[in-house]
């Protein structure tokens, strides 16, 4: 089934959001298990992962739509040097995503793409539920104090 053009170039974008994202929180993973904050490798790497099923369903749209996915594209990451500016680099990543992917629900209504509405919301869904989840973290940072906090993300 062909796709509206402009419906396939807004996919396209949103994975090089999905795509820097995954590669973002992978990175952010690592840094934590590397200074021993298991529980935090825990999280971003379960993040990155979350990120990277939102890729595969995109694909699969773009190219059920007859486009080509384009992989080779990601946006400027933030990689933060501490918990704290990881934490604010993913709080913008996942709130520029949130607007996006609303403007793109809107688009594929405004085109009667209702099918790729429907992905778009699950996944605006899940998006919703990564910006909760780094406000709260941001939040217990600020009332625990960034050592205590970082005291409780670490396993024996």
């Amino acid at each position: 089934m062909k796709g509206n053009e402009k419906v396939l170039a807004t996919l396209n974008d949103l994975l090089a959001g999905e795509l820097t994202a995954i590669n973002q929180y992978m990175v952010h993973a690592e840094m934590c298990e590397n200074w021993g904050y298991d529980r935090l490798h825990g999280h971003f790497r379960t993040r990155s992962i979350e990120e990277m099923k939102h890729a595969e369903k995109l694909i699969a749209r773009i190219l059920f739509l007859e486009g080509r996915p384009t992989v080779s594209v990601l946006n400027k990451m933030s990689i933060g040097a501490t918990v704290p500016k990881m934490f604010a680099g993913d709080h913008g990543l996942e709130e520029a995503t949130i607007k996006n992917y609303n403007a793109a629900v809107k688009e594929a209504v405004a085109v009667g793409d209702n099918a790729t509405r429907e992905m778009l919301e699950g996944i605006l869904v899940d998006e919703d539920r990564h910006i909760d989840g780094i406000e709260e973290r941001i939040d217990q940072i600020q009332q625990m104090g960034e050592q205590l906090f970082l005291s409780t993300n670490v396993e024996d």
